[in-house]
């Protein structure tokens, strides 16, 4: 089940995703997190953030929504008090998802996290869509895109893997334009831009007013731009979006990703990463799948 990319390697190919799994250390008496791949931090920006007012989280058919707005500690508060207790599972790689309002605020947490020990790659969000802090900007343009992610890679000591958003006409062309840039992997999808509006009092459900929206509901579009994107970039793709089974990673695999990440599946079973993972050992096991990197990128697509 063991799993390399971009200089990384993992014991499986299941991550829980950012934003669903706090700092990792929240879940150390819930989950076992040395059978899980590792995971990714909720965003960690320069200073503190709040978040968005509530109501900032909702449930949907086959999902929800959500518009936290990115509330963390900070990167001081997080290398002080959250990353030191991650130290105790070694075979759990932290990647640690970075966010900013500014590239230079990218570049300025970067250069606070090289030094640390026990990190093992950086997510740079450049795609969330429910904050004003800039996260869409660079997600949906490709010469903001570009330049960050030139400008990050030039201070980071780890790998980095760009977060692309969903938001845009053409995945393919961001995730290029993340490669030709300098990324060492990217990860999709991000959640959709969305809308709930309350027919009685005729306002947004979400205080916010627009959210993002995750859960089953997206996995198919998340499959068919993982599949466009691992396409067109040699670079790998991390493939995320509504899944909640074994069976799901399955098709993000076969697709094109060379891992995964479970994210709102989190919220029902707060175990899912670690079922997934062993789910999908399972899988392999009956399937007489040697190994599961033999699953990646085998879709097929002729005419019969």
């Amino acid at each position: 089940m063991r799993i390399q990319f971009a200089g990384i390697e993992l014991a499986n190919p299941v991550l829980a995703a950012s934003g669903t799994f706090g700092y990792g250390v929240e879940f150390e008496e819930i989950v076992n997190l040395e059978k899980i791949g590792g995971f990714v931090t909720k965003g960690i920006s320069r200073e503190p953030m709040a978040g968005n007012a509530a109501p900032r989280i909702i449930e949907t058919a086959s999902g929800m929504m959500n518009a936290i707005g990115l509330q963390n500690v900070g990167v001081d508060a997080y290398l002080e008090q959250k990353l030191p207790p991650m130290r105790n599972y070694p075979r759990c790689a932290v990647i640690v998802n970075v966010f900013g309002g500014t590239a230079r605020d990218y570049v300025e947490v970067i250069q606070k996290l090289n030094d640390a020990e026990g990190i093992a790659a950086y997510e740079i969000n450049a795609s969330c869509p429910n904050t004003d802090h800039g996260g869409m900007v660079f997600g949906t343009d490709p010469g903001a895109l570009s330049d960050l992610v030139w400008r990050v890679k030039q201070v980071a000591k780890r790998p980095i893997l760009i977060k692309l958003s969903p938001n845009v006409t053409s995945i393919s062309q961001m995730a290029r334009c993340a490669e030709e840039s300098g990324a060492d992997a990217v990860s999709l999808v991000n959640t959709f831009v969305s809308l709930a509006i309350d027919i009685d009092t005729r306002r947004p459900r979400i205080a916010n007013v627009t959210a993002g929206l995750s859960g089953p509901a997206i996995k198919p579009i998340a499959l068919r731009m993982v599949w466009e994107a691992a396409k067109s970039v040699k670079i790998p793709v991390i493939g995320l979006g509504g899944i909640v089974s074994a069976e799901d990673a399955v098709e993000f695999l076969i697709a094109g990703a060379t891992a995964v990440q479970v994210g709102t599946a989190t919220y029902a079973d707060p175990r899912a990463s670690e079922r997934i993972a062993h789910g999908l050992e399972h899988w392999c096991t009956r399937h007489h799948i040697e190994k599961v990197t033999d699953l990646i990128g085998t879709l097929d697509t002729s005419k019969k």
